[in-house]
């Protein structure tokens, strides 16, 4: 049985390329800007096929997808427009949610002789984010109980122990007493003494206490940007991950920044902290140009979820973020940060609006 699906979040149009034009159009409510273009906007399909060569009778697949709408206190600077899949033979393929909120389709084979593949097409629209901190401050603050959840440790991010003591410290040497001020510290504290670790796998474990007790304050954008939260969290400074994918190269030129055309490596989360009278905070101290204040738009959000349980797995063992395609077969859970044995290929295309 061929199972194909389309959700739509804006009035529909036909992809470009032959693999969008085999998937079903239909039309559904506008939330999309018409010309975004015109307000800085840039429009992006982003591809995802994903093959399970070792076909066994039980396959499934979990793949994340971006995020409906992301905005802070400068407007909206994601939104997606559209989604739609292709899973031949698949038992189901449906789109759900997961620890934290986090969106993904899920797809499940039950046939071991039959293609176990699926093709997902998201279409994005993404335009860059700054927030000025030296302007007045803005009227009107999340509550304590919308923070909450961004000051509460992880399993992967605690905040006691060699965590809170090194928030103690961090803070007590810069001489911070408002969230700004702690935020920065912490965020300085990062750049001066950590450093990105091009042994780590894939975007690295999350693990911030392993960072900290491991004598090399060294890792990738999991680790730093999560120590980064896990820090300000200690803090009393609300703050969250947002986990995605480069779509694009930088327009400004650097290298290190961006990724157009096969992105199948080119996972990264940024992060965010809460100040009152601002709003959330963009922030990427584990980037290579370091920044903090403003992300370029050559990038998309999935979720911010931490410690995620994937629907209908049958591995108990929670995924510290949902960043890649995740995958398991009759064997057992399968290796998301080596697409070359689990078989997935993603692609980015910027297109007309």
């Amino acid at each position: 049985m061929q199972r194909r699906h389309f959700l739509s979040l804006s009035a529909a149009a036909p992809l470009l390329g032959a693999t969008a034009a085999t998937l079903p159009v239909f039309a559904a409510a506008r939330t999309a800007p018409a010309t975004p273009a015109a307000e800085g906007w840039r429009s992006y399909d982003i591809t995802t096929q994903v093959d399970l060569a070792e076909r066994t009778g039980l396959g499934r697949v979990w793949v994340p997808l971006p995020a409906q709408q992301l905005a802070g206190t400068e407007g909206v600077y994601q939104r997606l427009v559209d989604t739609r899949f292709d899973a031949p033979g698949a038992k189901q393929a449906r789109i759900v949610e997961g620890t934290g909120g986090a969106r993904m389709l899920m797809v499940e084979w039950a046939d071991a002789n039959a293609p176990q593949q699926v093709t997902l097409v998201n279409r994005v629209a993404l335009r860059d984010r700054a927030t000025d901190l030296g302007a007045a401050p803005r009227a009107g603050s999340a509550t304590p109980e919308q923070l909450r959840a961004w000051l509460r440790p992880t399993e992967f991010k605690p905040t006691d122990g060699i965590v809170g003591e090194t928030a103690r410290k961090i803070v007590a040497d810069a001489g911070a007493r408002t969230d700004i001020e702690k935020a920065k510290a912490v965020y300085d504290w990062i750049v001066a003494n950590c450093h990105r670790e091009g042994s780590v796998r894939g975007c690295g474990t999350g693990d911030v206490k392993y960072v900290l007790t491991s004598g090399n304050l060294g890792g990738k954008c999991a680790d730093l940007n999560g120590l980064f939260v896990a820090l300000a969290r200690a803090s009393g400074v609300p703050a969250r991950d947002v986990y995605g994918v480069r779509v694009d190269d930088s327009a400004h030129g650097y290298k290190s920044m961006g990724k157009s055309g096969d992105i199948s490596r080119a996972q990264h989360c940024r992060a965010e902290f809460y100040a009152q009278g601002y709003g959330w905070v963009p922030v990427d101290p584990a980037d290579v140009r370091k920044v903090i204040g403003a992300w370029e738009s050559n990038w998309l959000g999935y979720n911010n979820a931490e410690d995620v349980r994937l629907p209908g797995s049958r591995q108990g063992t929670p995924i510290a973020f949902l960043m890649y395609p995740n995958g398991e077969t009759a064997k057992g859970r399968l290796d998301s940060l080596d697409p070359a044995s689990f078989k997935y290929v993603i692609q980015s295309k910027r297109v007309s609006a």
